[in-house]
Formats: C-alpha cells, sequence, structure tokens
C-alpha cells in the first residue's frame, strides 16, 4: 500500500480527546492552555528564547513555526470538557517515496500532564499514520527534555540514538535531539500498550484531568 497524506481536515475521535483542525480562532484558547513559561523551558518552540509574554507576539511566533503547509496541525481538544482546547501536535515531515513521517511539534496544557492524552493523542496519530500506508514514524524530542522523552519511551517506540547540534535553539544555543521511531510491524504492541493504559485511567475512579 503506497503511503499517502491524511485528509487535513479530518476529525479524530478517541477516548479522551478529539484532534481536528488547528485554526486560527482557535489560537486564544491555544494561548491560555500553552502560553506558559514551562512549556518553552522543556525545549518546545526552540526554548525559552522563544516564549512570548504577549499574546499577539505568541500568536504570531505560533504562525511561523508550526508547519501549517507541510503538515497536518491539530488542536487537541479534551472530550470531557466540551472538546475545549488543551494542546496541539501535528502529523508531519511527510516522505510518500520512503513512507515515513514525522510526529510532533507536540504541546499540552499542564494541567493534563500524566493524564491520558498523550496516550490517546498518539494512539490516534499513529493508528492514522499506519492505516494511511506509513512504514515508519518518527518521534523526537531535545535531548534536555526529559519529559518528553520519557512520555515517548513510555508509548513504546524505539530510540534510534541522537543527532547532534541538529539546530540551534531560540536561545542561539546547539540542540542534540533524541530520535526515536515506531514501525508499522510494532504498531500492534504500541497499540496494545496505549489500549491498556488508557484502560487503566477509565479504572481509575480519580482520573479527571480537569484544567
Amino acid at each position: 500500500m503506497a503511503a499517502s497524506r491524511p485528509d487535513p481536515q479530518a476529525r479524530l475521535e478517541g477516548a479522551v480527546v478529539v484532534l481536528r483542525e488547528l485554526i486560527e480562532n482557535d489560537l486564544p484558547a491555544l494561548f491560555t492552555a500553552i502560553g506558559k513559561p514551562e512549556i518553552f523551558a522543556g525545549g518546545w518552540g526552540g526554548g525559552m528564547g522563544a516564549y512570548r509574554e504577549d499574546f499577539g507576539q505568541w500568536s504570531e511566533f505560533l504562525r511561523q513555526w508550526l508547519p501549517w503547509q507541510q503538515g497536518n496541525v491539530y488542536a487537541v481538544c479534551l472530550r470531557s470538557l466540551d472538546d475545549r482546547v488543551i494542546g496541539t501536535t501535528t502529523l508531519g515531515d511527510f516522505d510518500l517515496k520512503n513512507e515515513s513521517a514525522h510526529i510532533g511539534w507536540t504541546a499540552y496544557s499542564p494541567d493534563v500532564w500524566g493524564s491520558g492524552v498523550n496516550a490517546d493523542a498518539k494512539r490516534l496519530l499513529l493508528g492514522t499514520a499506519f492505516t494511511h500506508g506509513f512504514e515508519r514514524i518518527r518521534l523526537q524530542a531535545d535531548v534536555l527534555n526529559v519529559r518528553s522523552r520519557t512520555a515517548i519511551e513510555r508509548i513504546g517506540a524505539q530510540e534510534e540514538g541522537v543527532l547532534r547540534h541538529v539546530q540551534r535553539r531560540a536561545d542561539g544555543s546547539w540542540r542534540d535531539t533524541a530520535v526515536y521511531s515506531v514501525l508499522r510491524e510494532e504498531w500492534p504492541h504500541v497499540r496494545n500498550v496505549l489500549d491498556e493504559r488508557l484502560a487503566a485511567r477509565r479504572a481509575c475512579s480519580s482520573y479527571n484531568p480537569s484544567p
């Protein structure tokens, strides 16, 4: 099956979240969710040097930084809160010839860190990618971003190595990038891992990721 880019306007519905196309009108809600220093401190957007406290400057940065044309840029919406926007993620870097793509540009409100949001979002994106014929899905993080690396490892992605000095952070320092991937043949196992995590969350009576 030849790889094809998923419809960027398609709505993906999971147990915890809904992924839909991020649009201009979502930016105020997204700013409320992730326009915070701790998001950038972890390396998102190139690090703290890219943080903007002002909404206008922040939204202009986002318009430049997210791969709007080259990727499927999603709003991550929490089902239990009437589909409130609580983050963003992207499926991009499509290489149809070599059947590879990249899940990245991901940030969630700190209020839902440690919940089932990331597991459900990754399940939706990986499932969509493999359904559309991709063989390898890349995930990556700044080597200094322990939280993101742990989240990637917990979904079952395999670490491939570290690329040194691949790009500059917003403050001008060099970033080393830890690279991971999930292959098509690994997807059934990864899917089961994610399903078990989500089932455990649902079984926990205290689970209520409400910003």
